[in-house]
């Protein structure tokens, strides 16, 4: 007996060529452009952010001097009426209204921070006084120091005296400690304001009266 033999039928041939498999190459590179426009994206969200603080901080900043600026015309309208011939109420040291007859300096040769400045000139005699508040959060303390070096009259306690005129001799240097010979007096007035976010500012303001 013989077995048939079936002759295998011949596939049919497809019309053009098969492309070729794809081996996930453009899924790859699409992944990597997505990861790049997500951290892109984020970067720009982070730089808005930051530049927001900024800006924030900033206002906060300008809205303190603003406060300690009124503070300072505070301290100045209690100064005035103060400062009158004849008046000892400035010989003398007043801590309810942060007044000190005799000057206190930062240390500038040490690099004394503010904060450190502010404790040291609060303590006795120099309870500062109160500033105000404001609608912004501001809350604002200040000191007056006049600039001389001891206590009592001025032309006794030899203050801070006006640069000389270019007619007057003598090696006494502007601003270094004299004999006046006038009622003008030069007090500083130091302001600390505290606001939102920590902020907290420093105001320094020279006066003459």
């Amino acid at each position: 007996m013989y077995a048939l033999r079936h002759k295998p039928v011949p596939r049919q041939a497809l019309a053009g060529k098969l492309p070729p498999r794809q081996r996930g190459v453009v899924l790859l590179v699409a992944l990597i452009i997505l990861v790049a426009l997500t951290l892109a994206g984020v970067a720009l969200i982070r730089s808005v952010d930051t530049a927001n603080i900024i800006a924030g901080n900033l206002s906060f900043r300008e809205s303190a001097v603003h406060a300690g600026e009124r503070s300072t015309q505070t301290a100045i309208d209690w100064l005035q009426p103060n400062n009158t011939t004849g008046n000892t109420t400035l010989h003398s040291n007043n801590a309810a209204n942060g007044y000190s007859a005799v000057r206190v300096d930062r240390d500038v040769e040490h690099d004394e921070a503010w904060e450190a400045f502010w404790t040291r000139v609060t303590t006795a005699p120099g309870a500062s006084a109160d500033g105000g508040s404001d609608a912004a959060g501001n809350t604002v303390r200040y000191v007056i120091h006049r600039l001389c070096e001891g206590t009592g009259a001025p032309h006794t306690a030899s203050c801070a005296k006006s640069p000389a005129g270019t007619n007057v001799g003598g090696s006494f240097s502007a601003g270094g400690p004299a004999q006046i010979s006038n009622n003008q007096v030069y007090y500083r007035i130091t302001t600390r304001v505290t606001g939102p976010r920590n902020t907290v500012a420093y105001l320094q303001t020279v006066v003459a009266l």
